[in-house]
């Protein structure tokens, strides 16, 4: 398996505590304090940016970095602006808000404000994304589609993202929306892609040793397609149920971890030495 990521991501699955000890915030924060350099918080997915760039920028700074801006990217032009670009590869941390991921890649989308992402992203700028935020970081990006239901290979639209991660395809608010259908259906259809689920109020650190470790309060599911047996997906109509065998599915809790070179799950030591 190639490189899943080149520098290290943040995905969280939305719906992160705001309130509370902000674990996943917190992690962020301190991450992003490694670098120097200010937090930018990025609102191209928001249908209403500066309602959300408050919010974030109160969350932020009651954290502890005061060094936090927005960049608010409401055209295509603004993000063909080189102090649009400045910003992004000067920054400590970049932090996509949730709102809707067509958004952001219409907006971005080969710019020089993407251009600038990708190199900042490789040179250790930590990336983070909630909601929308999380399912545009890979290369192919679930749109939409159906919610709770039976899998079937018209349940889903997909269609390209930011590409900060590969070989993975990313769903957000996941057992919270039932859509465990729907991540199967985008592995039956490319089975060498691994489906990474994320529930609310939990994230998932991506590094470029190819390892993810589970940050959060509920839990990862991870649907790996690589020895499927039989998919009947190109034979299906849109709305017949979809058939796939021999997949197989990790749940991953706080402390777990994932490594993409091996498709192996990593249980937390401390379990392992309790189930001798």
């Amino acid at each position: 398996m190639t490189d899943v990521a080149e520098g290290t991501l943040l995905i969280i699955g939305g719906a992160e505590d705001k309130e509370g000890d902000c674990e996943i915030l917190r992690e962020f924060v301190r991450l992003a304090g490694k670098r120097k350099g200010p937090l930018v918080i990025m609102t191209a997915a928001a249908q209403y940016p500066q309602k959300v760039s408050r919010e974030y920028l109160k969350i932020f700074r009651r954290l502890g970095d005061e060094e936090v801006i927005s960049l608010d990217i409401p055209s295509r032009e603004h993000a063909q602006l080189s102090s649009s670009a400045k910003t992004i590869t000067s920054a400590g941390g970049v932090f996509f808000t949730g709102g809707d991921q067509l958004r952001i890649t219409s907006l971005l989308g080969g710019t020089e404000v993407d251009l600038a992402l990708h190199e900042a992203y490789k040179k250790g700028t930590i990336i983070a994304g909630t909601s929308a935020g999380a399912s545009v970081m890979s290369a192919t990006m679930i749109i939409g589609g159906d919610e709770d239901s039976t899998p079937y290979p018209g349940s889903i639209s997909m269609g390209p993202g930011m590409g900060l991660v590969h070989q993975v395809v990313i769903d957000q608010h996941f057992a919270q929306r039932g859509r465990l259908g729907r991540l199967v259906s985008a592995v039956a259809k490319q089975p060498a892609i691994l489906g990474v689920g994320i529930d609310e109020d939990t994230a998932v650190l991506i590094d470029s040793n190819n390892h993810m470790q589970v940050i959060g309060s509920q839990t990862v599911t991870v649907v790996d397609g690589n020895n499927c047996e039989h998919t009947n997906v190109s034979e299906a109509e849109p709305k017949q149920p979809l058939g796939i065998t021999a997949i197989t599915v990790h749940i991953l809790p706080r402390g777990y971890g994932y490594d993409f070179q091996n498709r192996q799950a990593l249980v937390p030591e401390e379990e392992k030495n309790e189930a001798r």
